[in-house]
């Protein structure tokens, strides 16, 4: 398929015009092929990413590597100049000359994006944007849940190990509203949309305390939810082409979580 056209296709999914102005979205490295027949995805394009491909003996085959965070994020030109392990792997592969690209947070909005995709598998019914954080997805659990339960449910659903409840809102949830990644801040839209609990991810301290003095309830789960990318993106790309071979590396671990006993509310 036309490379051109598979790009202008993507972009009625994921435009360039709701992705956050901060964003650093597109071309990441190396000019695009004219033909694009094999695809790669991953999270993140890094030294684990490049050496799985030169082990696997896939620089020949693969002609564009989809990412969800961007390979160079930030003014490209500062980037290389200050961080030299990304100017090395940036040299790598504009001597593979394979094209990197990026869909970041105008995936995370679009319909049929990270959030569509993080709220379908929570069963949730009804999914919707939140009319002021249209990044973020709410919708009805079928059956409430006592929150402590819905926590596990959650974790379970979103194939992440552990995650940090704040229960200060609700004993009873029946309404989700979630933003993979880094979302934690809308928890204050989430909570005025009448949502009975919010869940994203790397919330600070002064964020926690934040939830707390809100009484409201707020799972924090591990930036990795996101790895849901490479399936939801594989999906796309075979409704635009059924032929594409894609290909994808699901690389990053959860951390080990270390948990005294008493702090810890286990299934187990």
């Amino acid at each position: 398929m036309k490379t051109k056209l598979l790009l202008k296709k993507l972009s009625a999914y994921f435009p360039k015009k709701i992705a956050d102005s901060r964003d650093y979205i597109g071309i990441q490295v190396n000019k695009i092929k004219e033909e694009t027949n094999t695809i790669f995805l991953c999270l993140d394009f890094d030294e684990i990413t490049y050496d799985y491909i030169i082990k696997n003996h896939l620089e020949d085959k693969i002609d564009l590597i989809i990412t969800h965070h961007p390979f160079i994020f930030g003014k490209k030109s500062k980037v290389l100049k200050f961080d030299e392990k990304k100017r090395l792997l940036y040299e790598k592969m504009e001597q593979l000359n394979i094209p990197i690209y990026s869909y970041h947070t105008n995936f995370d909005t679009g319909k049929n994006g990270m959030n569509d995709a993080l709220a379908e598998s929570l069963d949730l019914q009804n999914i919707k944007q939140l009319q002021l954080e249209p990044m973020a997805r709410g919708g009805e659990l079928k059956e409430e849940m006592d929150v402590i339960e819905f926590s596990h449910y959650a974790l379970e659903k979103l194939k992440v190990d552990y995650g940090t409840l704040i229960n200060e809102g609700k004993k009873r949830i029946k309404t989700v509203a979630i933003i993979g990644g880094g979302g934690w801040h809308s928890y204050e839209i989430a909570q005025k949309e009448n949502y009975d609990i919010f869940i994203s991810g790397d919330i600070p301290h002064h964020g926690r305390r934040g939830v707390v003095t809100s009484k409201y309830n707020f799972l924090n789960v591990p930036h990795e939810v996101e790895r849901i990318f490479m399936p939801q993106m594989e999906k796309v790309l075979k409704s635009i082409n059924s032929d594409f071979e894609i290909l994808s590396l699901n690389h990053e671990d959860l951390p080990l979580l270390i948990c005294n006993k008493s702090n810890c509310i286990s299934l187990k």
